[in-house]
């Protein structure tokens, strides 16, 4: 089959290589009709993520239809039509059991790495490192799904590829976000970053009943869906100074909630030390790039919340004298997608969202390799890629 493949920085090519097959009774294979290209692919791309090897099989936002199902698989028939949350997860365990689910006890196979690393492992995640694991991913024509009695969730003939994929990851994981911050009727929620996962945390801080939300970026056509079809204010950060606008607009208080719905991205705040962690990552002094981090414990109100679902890998340079001295509350981590794969495609069927709004390219799996630059480069005004396989 084909499959996209990460070679090493820079290098993402469309591999012919073995297809994909059971390999365990709770497993099933899913022949892919659309597989999103995610920020955190970037980060992957750029070389940022450790314990990547050439010819792994890359992307986590997977759907298409069942062809072939293990021996103990019950839930699911050739033919159905799933999305493919990109978290790996037994649903037996403690963390699972407690709806913990990107925490998994059992699906990372190289846990012993992400031990000695972190002290203990998160979940396996499709396409990404071998540290949580090294599965195949789902930017090919098909994929193996492990403990697929757990994970996929099947879909309605009658909704689109387009409405329904982003449940695999960047809606949910936008939802959490917001649902991490607790929201208030009264409460301001201030966003970094009007990619995809910016642009659903601000529709979730919405539907959550924020009172108020301010979106963050300097790219055009971000700011402009941000502003014209999730309703946000926005802040350029290139043409205002972000501290001094968010004091100014909440009258010298701070916004009640802040997202950091960036991560490792290397241009994303308009402060110097973006330059100088930009400078750390170059000559490999470990940073991971957190001047957004540092920018939201400025801007963010005394006793305030911070959400962070943007993607970390390493060390950073926090602070935390700044964050403990404003006793701002923080709640971070990977999305636990199970717990709200049901309740999110509902707020499709209901008409209360259409994900399909980030959806700005549509690609062939052939071109891969340019829709990942354009998406880094963010030219041709391009927010979110689909490939087709």
């Amino acid at each position: 089959m084909k499959a996209v493949c990460w070679h090493g920085r820079n290098d993402i090519r469309v591999d012919n290589v073995d297809d994909p097959s059971i390999l365990d009774p709770r497993d099933a294979i899913v022949r892919i009709t659309a597989s999103g290209i995610c920020g955190s692919d970037l980060h992957l791309m750029a070389g940022a993520a450790p314990t990547m090897e050439s010819g792994d099989i890359i992307g986590h936002e997977p759907m298409g239809e069942v062809v072939e199902v293990g021996a103990a698989i019950t839930n699911l028939e050739v033919g159905d039509r799933v999305v493919v949350p990109f978290t790996i997860s037994c649903g037996e365990c403690f963390f699972c059991q407690h709806t913990l689910f990107s925490l998994c006890d059992s699906s990372n196979r190289n846990a012993d790495q992400a031990k000695k690393f972190m002290g203990h492992s998160p979940a396996g995640l499709f396409g990404y490192t071998h540290m949580l694991g090294g599965y195949d991913g789902g930017q090919a024509e098909y994929l193996r799904v492990p403990y697929a009695d757990v994970g996929p969730i099947k879909v309605p003939q009658h909704l689109p590829d387009e409405q329904v994929v982003f449940l695999s990851d960047i809606f949910p994981t936008g939802y959490m976000a917001a649902e991490n911050c607790e929201i208030k009727q009264t409460d301001t929620v201030a966003i970094w970053g009007c990619g995809p996962v910016g642009q659903f945390a601000i529709q979730s801080a919405w539907m959550l009943g924020a009172k108020r939300v301010i979106a963050i970026d300097h790219v055009p056509e971000r700011l402009e869906m941000a502003r014209t079809i999730s309703k946000a204010e926005v802040i350029n950060y290139e043409t205002s100074d972000i501290y001094e606008t968010l004091q100014d607009w909440t009258k010298g208080r701070g916004p009640d909630c802040c997202i950091d719905a960036v991560g490792a991205e290397n241009h994303a705040a308009s402060s110097l030390q973006s330059v100088v962690d930009d400078t750390k990552t170059a000559l490999h002094l470990g940073s991971d790039r957190p001047h957004v981090l540092n920018e939201i414990f400025k801007c963010c109100r005394k006793g305030g919340r911070v959400s962070v679902p943007g993607v970390y890998f390493s060390s950073v340079n926090l602070q935390w004298g700044t964050a403990m001295n404003k006793a701002l509350q923080i709640r971070l981590g990977q999305t636990h997608m199970q717990r709200y794969l049901e309740p999110l495609l509902q707020k499709i069927l209901d008409g209360k969202i259409d994900p399909s709004f980030v959806i700005t390219h549509v690609e062939p799996l052939d071109n891969a390799p340019a829709a990942y630059e354009k998406f880094r480069d963010k030219a041709d005004g391009c927010i979110k890629v689909v490939l087709k396989p």
